[in-house]
């Protein structure tokens, strides 16, 4: 699984998307899940503050309310439902 780390940059992070050719990657810091990023979040922020946000860090564009999960669990119960 490749990941980014929350201090790499946004053109360090676009980098990394397009090598892999994948939309959103996870986010981690010291073996630890704090978050994920994706392509999405990249273009909303360049909507809103243009190309400086090449420069800034992925930590100030993921999202670090994650749920992680494995084939085995019930979508339903990861829902909430």
């Amino acid at each position: 699984v490749v990941t980014v780390a929350p201090s790499a940059t946004v053109a360090e992070l676009l980098g990394l998307l397009a090598e892999r050719n994948v939309g959103a990657l996870p986010v981690v810091a010291d073996g630890e899940l704090v978050g994920i990023v994706s392509e999405r979040d990249v273009v909303r922020r360049l909507h809103a503050g243009g190309a400086a946000v090449l420069e800034a860090r992925v930590a100030d564009l993921m999202t670090s309310s994650v749920t992680p999960c494995s084939p085995d669990d019930d979508a339903a119960a990861l829902a909430g439902v």
